[in-house]
C-alpha cells in the first residue's frame, strides 16, 4: 500500500533527544525548546514563540489570552479541524461558522462582516492546505471592529502572504508539528504572539499560571502562581525531534514542492476532462507543499476514486466534515446553510503527499486516476 502520509526522518533526531537526555534537564524549556524558539523569532520575524505539545494546545491558549468566556462569539470557518472550534468552546463561547470560498476551503471573507455582533470577540482564520486566507481585508474588519485576529497556521509553516510569514500577520497564530505536516515532532505545536500586550501573560500561562520562567532567568527572586494556565510546555525530547527537522526545512521544503508540481502538472489535463478541480493558487500567497488535494465533481465521483486507488494499493483520504453539521454543534447552529464547506466535505480528496515519496511512485498514482 502507496500510504497517504510517511513520517521523514531527517537521521539526527535520535542523536539530538539522546544529547537532551544526557543534557539532565529532560522536562522542557530547555536547550533544544530555546534553539527551537528562537529559529522561528528570527526566521519569521515573530515577536514572541513558545513551543506547544500540540496546536490545539497553542490555540487554547490563544483562547485564554484573548480573554474569551461565556457568551463571547468567535467566527471561525466550518470547514476546519475540530480543534479550532474546541478551544474557544472550552471558554464557553459560541462558535459562529462562516461559509468557505468557492474556490478555496479558506474563509470567505466577504461574508465575515455580516456576522459580527456587539457580542464578537476574535476571527480565527485557517490557512488551508497553506494557502493564505486574504488577511488584509480580514486586519481591516478586526480592526474596525477592534477584534483580535488568531492564525489558525496548522499546517502552513514557511508559507507566506504578500511577502509576511503566515503567522505573522494576526494578533496570534498557533502552528501544528503533527507527523503529517511539513515538519514534525510526532506531536507538538507552537503559539505565536505579534501583539506586544499578550507577550507577559503568553509565558505565564504556558508555564501553568506562574511566572517560573521569570524566577530561572534570575528575574524574580521566587515563583508562584499568578494567573489561570496549564502544563502547555513539551518535554526536551519533543524539541530535540523538532530541531532536526527545523534544521532539513529548506531541503523538506524544496522536495515537497517539486513533488506538488509534479502532481500538477500530470494530473492538469486528466481533471479538465473529468470536471475536476486542483488546487486554486491565490493571489499574493505563495505555496508551501502541505498537501495536493483536487475537488471531484460529485461525491459519487470521489467514491470511486478512493475505491478505485485502495483496490490499486494507493490510500487517498477525503478530509474534514463541516463543522457546523457535526453531532455536537449542529443543534447550536444557527441553521445558515454553509454550501461552499458542505461540498467541499463532499467532495474534496487529498493525494498521498510525504518527503520520500519517489517520483515514480507519484507516476503509478497518476497513472490510476487515468485507469478510472
Amino acid at each position: 500500500m502507496i500510504p497517504f502520509n510517511k513520517p521523514y526522518l531527517t537521521g539526527k533526531e535520535t542523536q539530538y533527544i539522546e544529547e537532551a537526555v544526557k543534557s539532565g534537564k529532560i522536562s522542557g524549556n530547555g536547550i533544544f525548546t530555546q534553539k527551537c524558539q528562537t529559529f522561528f523569532e528570527n526566521k519569521y520575524s515573530f515577536k514572541k514563540v513558545l513551543l506547544t505539545t500540540s496546536c490545539t494546545d497553542a490555540l487554547e491558549m490563544c483562547a485564554i489570552l484573548a480573554d474569551i468566556k461565556s457568551g463571547d462569539e468567535v467566527i471561525i470557518p466550518s470547514y476546519t479541524f475540530v480543534s479550532t472550534a474546541l478551544a474557544f468552546v472550552r471558554q464557553g463561547a459560541k462558535v459562529i461558522f462562516a461559509d468557505s470560498c468557492k474556490n478555496t476551503p479558506n474563509i470567505d471573507v466577504k461574508k465575515i462582516e455580516s456576522l459580527i455582533t456587539d457580542k464578537t470577540r476574535a476571527i480565527v482564520p485557517v490557512h488551508y492546505a497553506g494557502m493564505a486566507c486574504e488577511m488584509d481585508e480580514i486586519m481591516e474588519i478586526a480592526n474596525r471592529y477592534n477584534l483580535i485576529v488568531i492564525e489558525d497556521a496548522a499546517q502552513a509553516i514557511d508559507a507566506y502572504y504578500k511577502g509576511k510569514p503566515l503567522g505573522s500577520i494576526g494578533h496570534l497564530a498557533a502552528f501544528s508539528f503533527h507527523e503529517t505536516k511539513n515538519i514534525i515532532a510526532g506531536e507538538g505545536g507552537m503559539i505565536v504572539v505579534n501583539d506586544e500586550r499578550f507577550i507577559h501573560r503568553t509565558e505565564i500561562i504556558w508555564e501553568k499560571g506562574t511566572n517560573r520562567a521569570e524566577f530561572f532567568r534570575g528575574e524574580v527572586n521566587k515563583y508562584g502562581w499568578v494567573d489561570t494556565g496549564s502544563s502547555f510546555l513539551p518535554s526536551e525530547v519533543i524539541a530535540a525531534f523538532l530541531w532536526a527537522q527545523i534544521e532539513n526545512i529548506d531541503k523538506i521544503q524544496q522536495r515537497r514542492l517539486q513533488i506538488w508540481k509534479f502532481y500538477e502538472t500530470e494530473l492538469k489535463d486528466w481533471a479538465d476532462l473529468n470536471d475536476i478541480e486542483l488546487i486554486k493558487e491565490i493571489e499574493g500567497a505563495s505555496n508551501n507543499a502541505h498537501m495536493f488535494y483536487l475537488v471531484c465533481k460529485s461525491i459519487g465521483q470521489r467514491t470511486q476514486l478512493i475505491n478505485h486507488l485502495k483496490e490499486n494499493n494507493i490510500h487517498a483520504v477525503f478530509h474534514y466534515i463541516s463543522l457546523h453539521s457535526s453531532p455536537f454543534y449542529i443543534e447550536k447552529h444557527d441553521g445558515r446553510m454553509l454550501v461552499n464547506s458542505d461540498k467541499f466535505t463532499d467532495r474534496l480528496l487529498r493525494l498521498p503527499m510525504f518527503y520520500e515519496l519517489e517520483e515514480k511512485t507519484v507516476v503509478q498514482i497518476i497513472k490510476e486516476f487515468r485507469n478510472v
